[in-house]
Protein backbone atom coordinates (compact mmCIF):
# COMPACT_ATOMS: atom_id res chain seq x y z
CA UNK A 1 0.00 0.00 0.00
CA UNK A 2 1.17 3.32 -1.33
CA UNK A 3 1.76 6.10 2.18
CA UNK A 4 1.98 9.82 1.89
CA UNK A 5 2.79 11.70 5.05
CA UNK A 6 0.96 15.09 5.79
CA UNK A 7 2.46 17.45 8.10
CA UNK A 8 1.10 20.95 9.42
CA UNK A 9 3.79 23.20 8.57
CA UNK A 10 2.76 27.41 8.77
CA UNK A 11 5.79 28.81 8.58
CA UNK A 12 8.76 28.53 6.33
CA UNK A 13 11.50 29.10 8.97
CA UNK A 14 14.14 26.48 8.18
CA UNK A 15 14.54 24.81 11.62
CA UNK A 16 10.25 24.82 11.81
CA UNK A 17 10.62 22.95 8.82
CA UNK A 18 13.35 20.67 9.65
CA UNK A 19 11.47 19.17 12.67
CA UNK A 20 8.71 18.80 10.31
CA UNK A 21 10.50 16.68 7.70
CA UNK A 22 12.41 15.00 10.23
CA UNK A 23 9.15 13.69 12.38
CA UNK A 24 7.35 12.80 8.57
CA UNK A 25 10.58 11.01 7.22
CA UNK A 26 10.31 8.82 10.19
CA UNK A 27 7.36 7.49 9.24
CA UNK A 28 8.18 6.12 6.59
CA UNK A 29 11.78 4.75 7.54
CA UNK A 30 14.11 7.53 7.94
CA UNK A 31 16.10 9.38 6.71
CA UNK A 32 19.02 6.14 6.86
CA UNK A 33 16.35 4.05 4.38
CA UNK A 34 17.01 7.08 1.71
CA UNK A 35 20.81 8.38 2.08
CA UNK A 36 24.38 7.70 3.39
CA UNK A 37 27.38 9.66 3.56
CA UNK A 38 28.66 10.44 0.57
CA UNK A 39 25.63 10.06 -1.47
CA UNK A 40 24.94 12.72 -4.25
CA UNK A 41 21.82 14.13 -4.04
CA UNK A 42 19.76 15.82 -6.18
CA UNK A 43 17.00 18.43 -5.12
CA UNK A 44 14.70 18.92 -8.56
CA UNK A 45 13.15 21.88 -7.42
CA UNK A 46 10.09 23.74 -9.28
CA UNK A 47 11.69 26.58 -11.38
CA UNK A 48 9.29 27.82 -13.64
CA UNK A 49 10.83 31.13 -13.96
CA UNK A 50 12.76 33.95 -12.47
CA UNK A 51 9.84 34.29 -9.42
CA UNK A 52 10.17 35.67 -6.06
CA UNK A 53 9.78 32.07 -3.59
CA UNK A 54 7.06 34.82 -1.76
CA UNK A 55 5.03 34.15 -5.06
CA UNK A 56 4.60 30.30 -4.33
CA UNK A 57 5.27 30.30 -8.24
CA UNK A 58 8.33 28.06 -7.27
CA UNK A 59 9.47 25.92 -4.49
CA UNK A 60 10.48 28.18 -1.52
CA UNK A 61 13.92 28.78 -1.35
CA UNK A 62 13.93 28.13 2.30
CA UNK A 63 12.06 24.69 2.03
CA UNK A 64 15.04 23.61 -0.01
CA UNK A 65 17.47 25.32 2.82
CA UNK A 66 16.01 23.00 5.30
CA UNK A 67 16.46 19.91 3.01
CA UNK A 68 19.70 20.76 1.56
CA UNK A 69 20.85 21.55 5.79
CA UNK A 70 19.79 17.95 6.72
CA UNK A 71 20.93 16.18 3.90
CA UNK A 72 24.67 17.71 4.58
CA UNK A 73 24.22 17.33 8.45
CA UNK A 74 24.14 13.32 6.68
CA UNK A 75 27.51 13.66 4.96
CA UNK A 76 25.18 14.05 1.50
CA UNK A 77 26.55 15.86 -1.64
CA UNK A 78 23.80 17.72 -2.12
CA UNK A 79 22.71 19.17 -5.98
CA UNK A 80 19.61 21.97 -6.95
CA UNK A 81 18.75 21.36 -10.28
CA UNK A 82 16.11 22.41 -12.60
CA UNK A 83 15.03 24.42 -15.53
CA UNK A 84 12.95 27.75 -16.41
CA UNK A 85 10.22 27.40 -19.04
CA UNK A 86 10.02 29.78 -22.48
CA UNK A 87 13.22 31.83 -23.41
CA UNK A 88 14.07 35.42 -24.24
CA UNK A 89 15.97 35.75 -27.27
CA UNK A 90 16.69 32.03 -27.37
CA UNK A 91 17.94 31.24 -24.01
CA UNK A 92 15.87 29.84 -21.02
CA UNK A 93 16.29 32.25 -18.00
CA UNK A 94 17.12 29.22 -16.08
CA UNK A 95 20.33 31.74 -14.44
CA UNK A 96 18.26 34.56 -13.64
CA UNK A 97 15.59 32.36 -11.91
CA UNK A 98 18.06 31.05 -9.58
CA UNK A 99 18.82 34.60 -8.30
CA UNK A 100 15.21 35.48 -8.29
CA UNK A 101 14.30 32.68 -6.32
CA UNK A 102 16.80 33.00 -3.89
CA UNK A 103 18.31 29.35 -5.34
CA UNK A 104 21.56 30.64 -5.89
CA UNK A 105 21.92 32.63 -2.47
CA UNK A 106 20.58 29.07 -0.55
CA UNK A 107 22.90 27.11 -2.52
CA UNK A 108 26.14 29.53 -1.83
CA UNK A 109 25.62 30.12 2.06
CA UNK A 110 24.73 26.09 2.66
CA UNK A 111 27.83 24.49 0.69
CA UNK A 112 25.11 22.99 -2.23
CA UNK A 113 25.89 22.77 -5.84
CA UNK A 114 23.41 24.50 -8.80
CA UNK A 115 22.99 22.07 -11.26
CA UNK A 116 21.63 24.48 -14.14
CA UNK A 117 19.98 21.62 -16.47
CA UNK A 118 20.78 24.05 -19.60
CA UNK A 119 24.33 23.86 -19.15
CA UNK A 120 24.97 20.06 -17.74
CA UNK A 121 24.51 18.36 -21.01
CA UNK A 122 21.53 15.30 -21.83
CA UNK A 123 21.10 11.98 -22.25
CA UNK A 124 19.07 10.42 -24.62
CA UNK A 125 16.47 8.23 -23.67
CA UNK A 126 14.05 5.76 -25.54
CA UNK A 127 10.14 6.82 -24.36
CA UNK A 128 8.32 3.91 -23.02
CA UNK A 129 4.79 4.98 -24.64
CA UNK A 130 6.75 4.76 -28.29
CA UNK A 131 5.35 8.37 -29.22
CA UNK A 132 8.39 9.66 -29.96
CA UNK A 133 11.94 8.15 -31.16
CA UNK A 134 13.98 9.73 -28.47
CA UNK A 135 13.91 11.76 -25.67
CA UNK A 136 16.51 13.99 -24.03
CA UNK A 137 16.84 14.39 -20.53
CA UNK A 138 19.49 16.40 -18.00
CA UNK A 139 22.48 14.18 -17.50
CA UNK A 140 22.65 15.44 -13.27
CA UNK A 141 19.35 13.06 -13.26
CA UNK A 142 21.36 9.72 -14.02
CA UNK A 143 24.69 11.10 -12.39
CA UNK A 144 22.69 11.35 -9.06
CA UNK A 145 22.96 8.67 -6.68
CA UNK A 146 18.77 10.02 -4.99
CA UNK A 147 17.04 12.51 -7.04
CA UNK A 148 13.98 14.24 -4.93
CA UNK A 149 11.33 15.45 -6.34
CA UNK A 150 10.69 18.88 -4.66
CA UNK A 151 7.04 20.13 -6.46
CA UNK A 152 4.83 23.22 -5.09
CA UNK A 153 1.68 22.93 -4.47
CA UNK A 154 -0.18 24.83 -8.05
CA UNK A 155 -3.25 24.85 -9.96
CA UNK A 156 -2.40 25.50 -13.52
CA UNK A 157 -4.93 27.31 -15.96
CA UNK A 158 -3.84 24.39 -18.80
CA UNK A 159 -3.49 21.07 -16.67
CA UNK A 160 -5.88 22.30 -13.37
CA UNK A 161 -3.52 21.08 -11.40
CA UNK A 162 0.33 20.21 -11.04
CA UNK A 163 2.45 18.63 -8.62
CA UNK A 164 4.80 15.49 -8.07
CA UNK A 165 4.01 14.18 -11.57
CA UNK A 166 4.56 17.08 -13.70
CA UNK A 167 7.17 18.22 -11.97
CA UNK A 168 9.13 16.01 -14.09
CA UNK A 169 8.38 17.74 -17.04
CA UNK A 170 11.15 20.54 -16.05
CA UNK A 171 13.40 17.67 -16.37
CA UNK A 172 13.32 18.39 -20.10
CA UNK A 173 16.60 21.10 -20.90
CA UNK A 174 16.91 23.90 -23.55
CA UNK A 175 13.82 24.60 -25.60
CA UNK A 176 12.62 20.79 -26.11
CA UNK A 177 9.72 21.50 -23.61
CA UNK A 178 8.15 23.46 -26.51
CA UNK A 179 8.45 20.76 -29.27
CA UNK A 180 6.50 18.70 -26.99
CA UNK A 181 4.12 20.76 -26.22
CA UNK A 182 3.68 21.04 -29.80
CA UNK A 183 3.47 17.41 -30.19
CA UNK A 184 1.26 16.70 -27.18
CA UNK A 185 -1.36 19.59 -27.54
CA UNK A 186 -4.08 17.43 -25.12
CA UNK A 187 -3.26 17.51 -21.58
CA UNK A 188 -4.08 13.89 -21.34
CA UNK A 189 -0.94 13.62 -24.39
CA UNK A 190 0.99 15.81 -22.84
CA UNK A 191 0.80 13.43 -19.65
CA UNK A 192 1.82 10.03 -21.40
CA UNK A 193 5.19 12.47 -22.24
CA UNK A 194 5.57 12.91 -18.38
CA UNK A 195 4.77 9.17 -17.69
CA UNK A 196 8.18 8.58 -20.24
CA UNK A 197 10.14 10.56 -18.18
CA UNK A 198 9.11 9.16 -14.75
CA UNK A 199 9.91 5.72 -16.21
CA UNK A 200 13.16 6.78 -17.34
CA UNK A 201 14.66 8.85 -14.39
CA UNK A 202 14.22 6.87 -10.62
CA UNK A 203 12.65 9.15 -8.08
CA UNK A 204 13.65 8.11 -4.84
CA UNK A 205 11.43 10.65 -3.04
CA UNK A 206 8.56 13.26 -3.19
CA UNK A 207 8.34 16.24 -0.78
CA UNK A 208 5.62 18.52 -1.98
CA UNK A 209 6.28 22.28 -0.46
CA UNK A 210 2.30 23.04 0.23
CA UNK A 211 3.07 25.62 3.15
CA UNK A 212 2.12 28.72 0.54
CA UNK A 213 0.42 27.06 -2.80
CA UNK A 214 -0.64 28.45 -5.78
CA UNK A 215 -4.62 28.98 -6.43
CA UNK A 216 -6.71 30.37 -9.00
CA UNK A 217 -4.98 30.66 -12.81
CA UNK A 218 -1.47 29.46 -11.83
CA UNK A 219 1.19 28.31 -12.62
CA UNK A 220 2.55 31.54 -12.06
CA UNK A 221 -0.25 34.01 -12.36
CA UNK A 222 -2.32 32.94 -9.46
CA UNK A 223 -2.52 33.82 -6.01
CA UNK A 224 -1.07 32.46 -2.84
CA UNK A 225 -2.94 30.35 -0.48
CA UNK A 226 -1.56 29.98 2.56
CA UNK A 227 -2.15 26.09 2.87
CA UNK A 228 0.33 25.25 5.61
CA UNK A 229 0.97 21.43 4.54
CA UNK A 230 3.99 19.43 3.50
CA UNK A 231 3.35 15.91 1.83
CA UNK A 232 6.04 12.89 1.54
CA UNK A 233 5.71 10.01 -0.10
CA UNK A 234 8.06 7.31 -2.44
CA UNK A 235 4.68 7.55 -4.46
CA UNK A 236 3.96 10.07 -6.98
CA UNK A 237 0.43 9.73 -8.52
CA UNK A 238 -0.46 8.87 -4.62
CA UNK A 239 0.95 11.99 -3.33
CA UNK A 240 -0.81 13.97 -6.17
CA UNK A 241 -4.01 12.09 -5.73
CA UNK A 242 -4.01 13.56 -1.93
CA UNK A 243 -3.20 16.66 -2.64
CA UNK A 244 -5.83 17.02 -5.15
CA UNK A 245 -8.24 15.76 -3.19
CA UNK A 246 -7.33 18.30 -0.70
CA UNK A 247 -8.30 21.04 -3.56
CA UNK A 248 -11.59 19.31 -4.04
CA UNK A 249 -10.74 17.08 -6.90
CA UNK A 250 -10.14 13.43 -7.98
CA UNK A 251 -7.80 11.87 -10.18
CA UNK A 252 -10.78 12.13 -13.31
CA UNK A 253 -10.41 15.74 -12.88
CA UNK A 254 -7.16 16.07 -13.64
CA UNK A 255 -5.73 14.82 -17.17
CA UNK A 256 -2.19 14.54 -16.65
CA UNK A 257 -2.99 12.39 -13.89
CA UNK A 258 -5.69 10.21 -15.62
CA UNK A 259 -2.18 9.29 -17.65
CA UNK A 260 -0.16 8.53 -14.38
CA UNK A 261 -2.98 6.24 -13.61
CA UNK A 262 -2.80 4.42 -17.12
CA UNK A 263 1.09 4.09 -17.09
CA UNK A 264 0.54 3.04 -13.46
CA UNK A 265 2.84 4.89 -11.72
CA UNK A 266 1.59 4.47 -8.94
CA UNK A 267 -1.49 4.12 -7.04
CA UNK A 268 -4.55 6.76 -7.61
CA UNK A 269 -7.40 4.84 -5.28
CA UNK A 270 -7.67 6.93 -1.92
CA UNK A 271 -9.13 3.35 -0.11
CA UNK A 272 -5.56 1.73 -1.02
CA UNK A 273 -3.10 4.92 -0.23
CA UNK A 274 -2.64 4.80 3.87
CA UNK A 275 -2.56 8.54 5.04
CA UNK A 276 -0.34 9.12 8.20
CA UNK A 277 1.08 12.16 9.94
CA UNK A 278 -0.86 14.54 11.44
CA UNK A 279 -4.02 13.82 9.33
CA UNK A 280 -5.36 10.21 8.07
CA UNK A 281 -7.29 11.82 5.86
CA UNK A 282 -6.84 14.52 2.84
CA UNK A 283 -7.33 18.02 4.86
CA UNK A 284 -9.96 19.80 2.63
CA UNK A 285 -8.59 23.34 1.88
CA UNK A 286 -11.45 25.91 2.31
CA UNK A 287 -12.38 28.14 -0.07
CA UNK A 288 -9.43 27.06 -2.47
CA UNK A 289 -9.91 28.83 -6.29
CA UNK A 290 -9.47 26.39 -8.64
CA UNK A 291 -8.90 27.53 -12.60
CA UNK A 292 -11.34 29.30 -14.44
CA UNK A 293 -11.29 26.69 -17.15
CA UNK A 294 -11.96 23.57 -14.75
CA UNK A 295 -14.08 21.22 -15.51
CA UNK A 296 -14.66 17.73 -14.92
CA UNK A 297 -13.07 15.55 -17.26
CA UNK A 298 -15.09 12.63 -16.46
CA UNK A 299 -16.49 11.59 -20.11
CA UNK A 300 -20.06 12.63 -20.82
CA UNK A 301 -21.91 12.05 -23.41
CA UNK A 302 -24.67 14.90 -22.93
CA UNK A 303 -24.77 17.24 -25.86
CA UNK A 304 -26.03 19.49 -23.34
CA UNK A 305 -22.76 19.39 -21.08
CA UNK A 306 -20.39 19.90 -24.38
CA UNK A 307 -22.15 23.22 -25.14
CA UNK A 308 -21.78 24.43 -21.99
CA UNK A 309 -17.97 23.52 -22.16
CA UNK A 310 -17.83 25.72 -25.03
CA UNK A 311 -19.59 28.60 -24.06
CA UNK A 312 -17.56 29.20 -20.92
CA UNK A 313 -14.47 28.32 -23.08
CA UNK A 314 -11.53 30.77 -22.32
CA UNK A 315 -8.49 31.87 -24.64
CA UNK A 316 -5.19 33.47 -23.66
CA UNK A 317 -4.96 37.31 -24.56
CA UNK A 318 -2.01 40.15 -24.36
CA UNK A 319 -2.99 42.93 -22.17
CA UNK A 320 -0.59 45.65 -24.18
CA UNK A 321 -0.86 47.70 -21.38
CA UNK A 322 1.12 45.39 -19.30
CA UNK A 323 3.64 44.17 -22.16
CA UNK A 324 6.98 44.45 -21.71
CA UNK A 325 8.00 43.42 -25.53
CA UNK A 326 10.06 40.74 -23.64
CA UNK A 327 9.13 38.63 -26.38
CA UNK A 328 8.47 35.41 -23.97
CA UNK A 329 5.80 34.88 -24.91
CA UNK A 330 6.61 34.78 -28.64
CA UNK A 331 9.58 32.86 -28.07
CA UNK A 332 7.63 30.48 -26.07
CA UNK A 333 5.08 29.21 -28.06
CA UNK A 334 5.21 25.92 -29.78
CA UNK A 335 3.47 26.13 -33.18
CA UNK A 336 4.41 30.48 -32.99
CA UNK A 337 0.69 31.71 -33.24
CA UNK A 338 1.92 34.95 -31.46
CA UNK A 339 2.37 37.97 -33.92
CA UNK A 340 5.80 39.50 -32.12
CA UNK A 341 5.01 43.49 -33.27
CA UNK A 342 1.49 43.76 -32.71
CA UNK A 343 1.15 40.73 -30.23
CA UNK A 344 -1.92 39.29 -31.47
CA UNK A 345 -2.62 35.32 -31.13
CA UNK A 346 -3.75 33.21 -34.20
CA UNK A 347 -6.31 31.22 -32.96
CA UNK A 348 -6.42 28.96 -35.72
CA UNK A 349 -3.34 28.08 -35.30
CA UNK A 350 -3.32 28.37 -31.38
CA UNK A 351 -3.23 24.84 -29.36
CA UNK A 352 -4.36 26.43 -26.20
CA UNK A 353 -1.35 25.16 -24.33
CA UNK A 354 -1.40 28.20 -22.22
CA UNK A 355 2.46 28.54 -22.40
CA UNK A 356 2.12 31.81 -22.84
CA UNK A 357 0.18 32.50 -19.70
CA UNK A 358 2.46 30.30 -17.85
CA UNK A 359 5.76 31.97 -18.77
CA UNK A 360 4.73 35.77 -19.02
CA UNK A 361 7.33 37.66 -16.53
CA UNK A 362 4.59 40.60 -15.68
CA UNK A 363 1.51 38.81 -15.91
CA UNK A 364 0.18 40.36 -19.43
CA UNK A 365 -1.29 37.42 -21.12
CA UNK A 366 -5.04 37.00 -18.96
CA UNK A 367 -7.76 34.41 -19.81
CA UNK A 368 -10.45 35.94 -21.35
CA UNK A 369 -14.30 34.68 -22.33
CA UNK A 370 -14.95 35.39 -26.10
CA UNK A 371 -18.28 35.06 -25.46
CA UNK A 372 -19.70 38.14 -22.91
CA UNK A 373 -22.56 36.55 -22.27
CA UNK A 374 -20.53 33.49 -20.94
CA UNK A 375 -18.51 36.39 -18.59
CA UNK A 376 -21.88 37.61 -17.55
CA UNK A 377 -22.96 34.25 -16.56
CA UNK A 378 -19.99 32.93 -14.99
CA UNK A 379 -20.06 36.57 -12.20
CA UNK A 380 -23.61 36.24 -11.75
CA UNK A 381 -23.03 32.53 -10.61
CA UNK A 382 -19.58 33.69 -8.65
CA UNK A 383 -21.72 36.49 -7.11
CA UNK A 384 -19.26 38.62 -8.11
CA UNK A 385 -20.70 40.50 -10.81
CA UNK A 386 -21.85 44.16 -10.28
Amino acid sequence: MSQVIIKNCGSYNPDVIKKRLEAGMELIGGWARFVSPGMRVLLKVNLIGPKHPDTAAVTHSEFVRALVQILKERGCVVWIGDISGGSIAGVAPTAQSLVVSGLAKVAKEEGAIIKNFDKEGVVEVTPASGRIDRMYLARPLFEADLIINLPKLKTHSAGIYTGAVKNLFGCIPGLRKAEYHRLAPDPKDLGQTIADIHQAVKIGLHIMDGITAMQGEGPTAGEVYHAGKILISTDPLALDTVAAAMLGMEVEDIPILESARERQLGESDLAKIEIAGDFDAPPLLPNFKLPRRFRSSRKSNHAVLIKMIDFLKTRPRIKLKLCKNCNMCVESCPVHAIDPESKKIDYNTCIECMCCHELCLHNAVELKRDNLAADIFTRLYRGTYR
